[in-house]
């Protein structure tokens, strides 16, 4: 049984060049290039600006293995031509964020600022409203990056304060209510 992502072709757009190692796919683009090993559960081929991914047999992990690199091709054609991004919003009164070359210093309602060196490949722009814009071209390091700043002060249910992803939506729970 083959999977239904891994069936649909990738679309290579003009100014991308894929090219298929020895287990090893290599996108360039106009923002950068991206390398991605690939295990022998699938081929990976490319034909008319295409790339094709097939699993070398019937076995179950190919199958599973087929929408994977499939999915992890497209992401990173995606990566190289657009790039990632993700909003993060931090919310509470004092609560601030800026960057400072390489690292961002954070205040958090905590007696210490919090540091965070950023990566290699990803860039983050803070601005006055209280918003970081966490962007690279690798999906994988942009998610996982945003989600190790977030975990820093996770939003609370009651005011709302921490931070948050700007599509997140927070359910708020209702406070103490005074009993007569």
């Amino acid at each position: 049984m083959a999977s239904k992502i891994g069936k649909l072709p990738v679309a290579i757009p003009a100014g991308v060049t894929v090219t298929v190692g020895e287990g090893l796919v290599t996108v360039k683009g106009p923002k950068g290039e991206l390398k991605q090993d690939v295990n022998n559960l699938v081929n990976v081929e490319v034909k008319n600006s295409e790339v094709i991914v097939t699993p070398a047999d019937e076995s179950k992990n190919a199958s599973a293995a087929h929408g994977l690199y499939r999915n992890l091709i497209h992401n990173m054609v995606v990566g190289v031509t657009n790039g990632y991004s993700k909003t993060l919003v931090i919310t509470g009164v004092g609560y601030r964020a800026e960057v400072q070359g390489k690292t961002i210093v954070m205040n958090l309602g905590y007696s210490n600022e919090f540091i965070v060196i950023i990566p290699e490949g990803i860039t983050v722009v803070a601005d006055k409203d209280g918003k970081l814009t966490i962007s690279g071209i690798d999906k994988q390091k942009v998610g996982e990056f945003s989600s190790q700043v977030r975990k820093l002060r996770g939003p609370e249910p009651y005011k709302g304060k921490g931070i948050r992803y700007e599509t997140e939506v927070i359910r708020r729970k209702v406070g103490k209510t005074g009993v007569k």
